[in-house]
């Protein structure tokens, strides 16, 4: 069966049942308000850009340039009074002159870590596909989600399943929330070009003859016999209005993964190996050797402060560790301004904070010998700061229209984002939503 049949039959099951049950309701109920008034439509875009000097693929050092181009459509549809269907639609280009490295030696120009190789790595593409159902009690103190999820890349494909509840009661005031999901991926590992000739197939365009320094060059490589990896999540949340003004909310998340969670064509070079090159791009000892699970938990806190008609607060914080031996810390706070009826700005700041990984090694620090290593920077000790801004424009009375459709909301926000590394990124993001007559 192919992935789109996997996505649309528990779907189709889902709809077909809720809507059946839905059919021998009494007709004769009496009108109550719809969850959703009418078909909505959101159209998402987002341009990213990162740059640093500590790329994984080249074992931690090298360009980390990358631009990610995304488009995203997401449309809403009630089905009745109480259910809605949603439809979550989106592609991903992106070009990266770090992933071009994992075939440094397939371009024509000399290989360095520093300069994008001209290979057929440097991009790709990513394509989802998410849909959910939403069925809300009569009351609506009672809300039932379910979703279902496909997306793949070149060297990845996923698929996933997840569902919600949400309890609403102190007339509405207070709210209990439980989510769980399930991802099931698989890799199609693609390894660093020299290690290729290595492997079970002994095909690549490693190049022997060209080798400078260690002429010996005999890296510690073995294919990964498994390329399947698991997710498994689970959220609880809490929600209180603690006054007309003030709301607060807590929220807990388990996430366990098993399976291939290394990244099998990033790089890792050894202090008690003697260095191979070939041009300036040093030769692979071995790939980042990761446990096969790792157990993370998340606990957070949101408040919410309205000053007035014109100022919101808007504050968060989170601890997250892991088995891995990761602690971080991320606080943020959102201060939306309302200038006009129509016209709201968001100023925005965020830190964050974290641990090493037991497993991460900078450049040529890891031994031959450790049983696992890594030199991803994402794993490394780093601070991090983040700057934001955002302005946004709401018509409840939708006055201007595309064909059928009312305009509601635009929104634009760009973000810069810097690390204690050499680590920084930006994006710009663009959103419209459009509502039926």
């Amino acid at each position: 069966m192919n992935s789109l049949n996997y996505f649309f039959a528990p779907l189709f099951f889902l709809v077909s049942a809720l809507g059946f049950a839905q059919q021998n309701q009494d007709a004769t109920k009496t009108y109550k308000k719809r969850v959703l008034e009418t078909a909505e439509v959101d159209f998402l875009t987002s341009y990213y850009s990162q740059d640093g000097d500590n790329a994984a693929v080249s074992g931690g050092i090298g360009t980390e340039e990358l631009t990610d181009v995304t488009g995203t459509i997401v449309v809403s549809i009630p089905l009745n009074e109480d259910d809605v269907l949603t439809i979550d639609a989106g592609v991903s280009a992106y070009t990266s002159a770090s992933s071009s490295n994992v075939g440094a030696f397939d371009g024509s120009q000399a290989a360095d870590p520093f300069v994008a190789s001209s290979g057929a790595s440097g991009a790709d593409t990513w394509v989802n596909l998410t849909g959910s159902y939403s069925h809300s009690s009569d009351d609506r103190n009672d809300i039932w989600s379910a979703k279902v999820s496909v997306s793949s890349e070149y060297d990845y494909f996923s698929l996933g399943f997840g569902g919600s509840y949400t309890k609403l009661f102190n007339e509405k005031n207070t709210e209990l929330s439980a989510n769980a999901n399930v991802y099931l991926d698989s890799w199609n590992a693609i390894y660093p070009s020299e290690l290729r000739p290595f492997g079970t197939n002994g095909i690549g365009s490693f190049r022997p003859s060209e080798i400078t320094g260690n002429t010996n060059y005999n890296p510690d490589f073995t294919e990964f016999d498994s390329e399947s990896r698991n997710s498994y999540s689970l959220g609880l949340g809490f929600s209180q209005i603690l006054h007309k003004n003030l709301q607060g909310s807590v929220a807990l998340d388990f996430v366990q993964q098993q399976g291939l969670l290394s990244t099998p064509f990033q790089r890792v070079y050894f202090s008690d190996i003697a260095d191979s090159f070939i041009d300036n791009f040093q030769l692979a000892d071995a790939i980042e050797r990761l446990p096969d699970s790792r157990f993370k938990v998340a606990i957070g806190g949101r408040l919410n402060w309205y000053l007035n008609e014109k100022v919101t607060v808007r504050t968060f914080y989170r601890y997250y560790f892991d088995d891995w031996g990761i602690n971080s810390h991320t606080a943020s706070i959102e201060l939306p301004i309302k200038i006009t009826d129509k016209f709201t700005l968001y100023p925005s700041y965020r830190y964050y904070n974290q641990t090493a990984a037991d497993y991460f090694y900078p450049y040529e620090t890891a031994l031959s010998t450790d049983a696992f290593y890594t030199s991803d920077y994402d794993l490394s000790k780093y601070a991090a700061n983040q700057i934001g801004f955002g302005v946004s424009y709401t018509d409840i009375f939708t006055k201007m229209h595309l064909w059928k459709f009312g305009l509601k909301s635009i929104d634009l926000k760009f973000y810069k984002y810097d690390r204690d590394t050499s680590f920084s990124s930006s994006i710009i993001t663009a959103g419209c939503k459009f509502v039926m007559d």
